[in-house]
């Protein structure tokens, strides 16, 4: 099974953060800017939420408040759930499912290590899945 160590190894490893004092307008632009659908929110090196797409959608936009004057803090989430290195793709798909959330941060001795979101999950299982076929094929080709 693929570990998440494994999926930040094919992937840019980049962290894209926001302070929790920034306007959710600067998230907002800064998720499009970067092609992402959440920000980890972070003081320092300290992880203090994650803000996505739908924060904004759910506590900006239907409650008629204002992206420029609103800041992240108060729409982002916390507590924050984490995974860590060596945790399955299978374990992150769960708590994925349980929780309701499309993006986990990665966690390595108290420091973010990286992100890992629902799409990268699902190509892992897509891959995983072509190779068995693609062993069990050959095993009966032979």
């Amino acid at each position: 099974m693929t570990t998440v160590r494994q999926l930040l190894e094919r992937k840019k490893a980049e962290i894209y953060s926001v302070a929790p004092e920034a306007a959710v307008l600067e998230a907002i632009r800064a998720m499009a800017a970067h092609r992402v659908g959440a920000l980890l929110v972070m003081r320092g090196e300290a992880l203090e939420g994650i803000v996505s797409e739908r924060d904004y959608a759910r506590k900006v936009i239907l409650m008629g408040r204002s992206s420029a004057d609103t800041p992240v803090r108060d729409i982002m989430s916390t507590p924050v759930i984490t995974v860590a290195l060596d945790d399955t793709v299978q374990k992150c798909m769960q708590l994925m499912t349980d929780k309701h959330v499309r993006h986990l941060p990665v966690i390595e001795r108290g420091r973010v290590a990286g992100m890992v979101s629902i799409g990268d999950l699902v190509k892992a299982v897509i891959a995983e899945q072509q190779a068995q076929i693609e062993q069990l094929e050959s095993y009966i080709h032979s």
